[in-house]
């Protein structure tokens, strides 16, 4: 009896937290709390950044052993230690292997496209280039971290600047499956942080009368260009970069859900009930890769340091092209700089920003829409560029 009840004792969370190293645990679960408080509190993009923190949470309470770090040692899954009956897999074990195989990233971009409204893209096709611009970032980030990292790693990392989740975890599970975990919580922080990192950036390159120029409201887009546009972007990019078919695919499939109208159960599924469950298991599986043994290291750090470089200069780089365009449009037709910071991809984030920074020179100018342009053209730029450092790399 008293051998059971020291056992039970020594099994005890609490107890665990006095072996070697159980101080990490208590920083990591800080680290979490103050991701919950971030998206609770202050809305930081909750519906991502409470599933990455409740797993970092779950993944560091001692004994819980819902995350097994060796089933994944190395980058790789060992499939073996899954089918050995001695070893018990936990919950998020199993979750995680969504992210291993690349699937959720693909079905994230599915929801994504259903929600997504090409029309202002369409409708001011110089949205493209602010969109292109704010990839500036990604590789200007590979460039720096091949000095630290492996080319394979360094893009990986870089392609953090396009603040796109998804792709990021696509990217580095192709690349360098190894720092998935860090790489995944410092881009999804990162697009929660969104309405804290941009608007100092946008406002230090930015004059109070190029914040507060007016555009001119976007034309109509007819329903034929819009269900045509995903059907020749997703050939277009296929025959370009081949790689990137898989998330331009997904992302064009379901917008073409959306608005080709007769598809209208299957795109209520995939905004609602798929998005919402793939969500869930992405933010919680990727938020337990964020051990205390994995997360609290050097290389670690220098990822996250890298990842905000990647994230800043992709917004200055959107808003110092917006800043070129103007040069040679015509009074009357120049663009509003802080849509650049947009081609970010962080939708509707991103957009929303340049909008709340906009109205804070200007209360009755409405730049939404104009910046929903670059924003979406964010995402397939992103995801090109992810074709691109998987076809050189790969």
């Amino acid at each position: 009896m008293v051998d059971s009840i020291v056992k039970f004792l020594n099994d005890t969370g609490v107890a665990q937290f006095f072996v070697s190293g159980g101080w990490k645990n208590l920083i990591m679960m800080a680290i979490a709390c103050l991701l919950c408080w971030l998206a609770i509190h202050k809305k930081f993009e909750p519906l991502l950044l409470l599933p990455i923190a409740i797993g970092m949470l779950l993944t560091n309470l001692p004994g819980a052993g819902v995350f097994h770090e060796e089933l994944f040692a190395g980058g790789h899954v060992h499939w073996e230690m899954f089918k050995d009956h001695n070893f018990s897999a936990g919950l998020i074990d199993i979750l995680y292997l969504g992210v291993k195989l690349g699937i959720y990233p693909c079905l994230i971009f599915v929801g994504v496209g259903a929600m997504t409204d090409f029309g202002p893209l369409i409708a001011n096709p110089k949205s493209l280039i602010l969109g292109a611009a704010a990839q500036i970032g990604i590789f200007a980030t590979f460039a720096a971290s091949s000095f630290f990292f492996t080319p394979e790693q360094a893009a990986s990392i870089g392609i953090i600047g396009g603040a796109d989740g998804p792709t990021a975890i696509f990217v580095t599970s192709k690349l360098a499956p190894e720092l998935l975990g860090p790489i995944a919580v410092a881009a999804y922080s990162y697009m929660a942080l969104v309405p804290v990192i941009q608007p100092p950036i946008m406002r230090l390159l930015t004059t109070k009368e190029e914040r507060s120029i007016v555009m001119k409201p976007l034309r109509q887009v007819t329903k034929v260009q819009k269900i045509l546009f995903p059907i020749i972007v997703t050939i277009l990019v296929a025959l370009i970069v081949p790689s990137a078919a898989p998330l331009i695919g997904c992302l064009m499939f379901g917008n073409l859900l959306k608005e080709c109208g007769v598809c209208e159960r299957l795109s209520k599924t995939v905004q609602n009930e798929l998005m919402n469950i793939v969500t869930v298991f992405l933010g919680i599986s990727v938020g337990a890769t964020a051990t205390a043994a994995t997360f609290l290291k050097l290389k670690t750090l220098l990822i996250i340091g890298m990842g905000i470089v990647a994230f800043g200069v992709a917004t200055a780089s959107g808003v110092l092209i917006a800043k070129l365009m103007n040069v040679f449009l015509p009074e009357g037709k120049k663009v509003n700089p802080l849509i650049g910071s947009a081609g970010v991809s962080a939708v509707p984030m991103a957009a929303r920003v340049s909008q709340k920074v906009g109205q804070e020179e200007n209360p009755s100018n409405f730049l939404l829409m104009h910046a929903m342009g670059p924003n979406v053209a964010g995402v397939i730029g992103s995801a090109i560029a992810a074709g691109v450092l998987i076809a050189f790399f790969g």
